[in-house]
């Protein structure tokens, strides 16, 4: 039994000060068209939500309509393709996958929603080597604004499918199956590398000058944060490998002698896939039931955590200055009175390989020439819901601000951010204007709006 303060909660209790006038918990495409023809009806705003995961609570709304999809969690594989509900959360995914012997790329978010994840593009761990969740996509069935529940396919509705690879979550209709391109996969190399924070300017000038250009099966990420108040500074490689412990240990050595050290920690080993997704989503001492919410497993250990987030892309190697700039405002971030246990940080990931082999315009994730992404994010401890850290948000800004003589000016998506003016271009470049002219074509009359929500041409 729901009750409405539980079930109106998305990840950041932050979110907890928006009031929906109802959920709706669908399990079938016809129930989801049965609520958009009552929004429809009566004028109300309408919420996609299946992870809840939006940064901005986007999956949420004062006033309107949640159309929850967390019951259409079914999971089919046939031949090559595993068709999934829009509902599952993604560790949920993988866990089905790995009994297998089986992966989709995806990202490291445990409690993230599929349908969000992959309709934003979807980078993950694997992506250098199989492309981004929505690379491998080959078919999503969609309620559109009309009611009508569509299957859509490279030959069958494919301007919508185009624009649901990559045109974000909430801007089309509400999705309720995914149809997805599998690969065998049981066994893969994971490291986690760390250097003292004296080794920070040299360490982040040899991972983006090698991560970037190895080959298709190793995919990186770098990860600078500190503790708010006087915390530890952190500074970790970490990545996965398709391959062996000693082919891992080849491609590394490079990083080593660009670096100028070996790591003061750390070393490639062997696990399963599903251990290694494990250990991505921050779960690597919990069991399967214990990597969930409270609210969904009865062991579920993972908190909502309260944050704000930023990102970039980056199409060039950041040079000397802006390398300075980097570490001087993760140390900076130790003087943030915040609230306890706050945490500032910024995490790369490695793009080139078959993320970049894609042509811009082949799918609505534009994004395809980046060296690497960029997340900056503040986060922190708390009990209740509510504001947050106004001084940790006010660092981020300050943070992303201080890197703009440096990054592409292209952001992701999937990490929605409320203060993008130019979000249009930021997000989608030369793809918007295709994406307003599909708004067009399946939701004229906006139904599906949000504050940054594709506009009809």
């Amino acid at each position: 039994q729901r009750v409405y303060p539980t079930a109106k909660e998305l990840f950041d209790p932050r979110l907890d000060v928006l009031h929906p006038a109802g959920i709706a918990y669908c399990a079938t495409p016809r129930d989801v068209s049965t609520c958009v023809a009552f929004v429809r009806r009566f004028g109300l705003p309408v919420a996609a939500r299946s992870g809840g995961h939006s940064y901005a609570g986007w999956s949420s709304t004062n006033g309107g309509l949640i159309v929850d999809v967390t019951a259409m969690n079914s999971f089919r594989v046939t031949g090559g393709s595993v068709q999934v509900g829009t509902g599952l959360h993604l560790i949920d995914m993988y866990q089905r996958l790995a009994a297998r012997g089986l992966a989709v790329p995806g990202g490291s978010c445990a409690t993230v929603g599929v349908a969000g994840l992959t309709l934003g593009g979807g980078v993950g761990v694997l992506s250098r080597a199989f492309g981004l969740a929505s690379d491998n996509l080959q078919a999503v069935q969609i309620v559109t604004a009309d009611g009508q529940a569509r299957t859509c396919t490279a030959t069958q509705n494919s301007d919508l499918f185009w624009a649901s690879r990559g045109g974000g979550g909430g801007n089309f209709g509400v999705a309720t199956s995914f149809t997805f391109r599998t690969r065998p996969l049981s066994q893969l190399v994971c490291f986690f590398l760390r250097w003292p924070w004296s080794q920070a300017a040299r360490v982040v000038s040899a991972w983006q000058s090698w991560a970037p250009f190895q080959p298709d099966a190793l995919w990186s990420n770098l990860v600078l944060s500190a503790g708010t108040s006087g915390g530890s500074l952190f500074l970790q490689v970490g990545g996965t490998y398709l391959g062996s412990v000693a082919g891992c240990q080849q491609l590394l050595s490079r990083l080593y002698a660009a670096v100028g050290s070996r790591p003061s920690s750390g070393a490639p080993f062997q696990t399963s896939y599903m251990n290694a997704m494990m250990i991505m989503a921050g779960c690597g001492n919990y069991s399967f039931s214990e990597c969930h919410l409270p609210s969904q497993t009865k062991d579920g250990r993972l908190p909502r955590v309260p944050s704000y987030a930023k990102s970039d892309f980056f199409t060039r190697k950041i040079p000397a200055a802006g390398i300075r700039t980097l570490i001087s405002q993760i140390e900076r971030a130790r003087t943030v009175a915040g609230a306890p246990g706050g945490a500032g940080a910024v995490g790369f990931d490695a793009f080139g390989g078959a993320l970049n082999r894609v042509s811009p315009a082949a799918t609505a994730f534009v994004h395809r020439n980046a060296l690497f992404d960029a997340q900056y994010s503040t986060s922190w401890n708390s009990g209740t819901g509510g504001g947050g850290s106004a001084r940790q948000h006010d660092w981020l800004r300050s943070f992303y601000a201080s890197m703009r003589p440096w990054a592409s000016g292209q952001c992701y998506q999937n990490y929605v951010d409320p203060d993008l003016r130019n979000w249009q271009q930021a997000y989608y470049g030369a793809n918007f204007t295709r994406l307003t002219q599909v708004k067009a074509k399946y939701d004229p009359h906006q139904v599906f709006k949000f504050p940054q929500s594709i506009p009809p041409a």
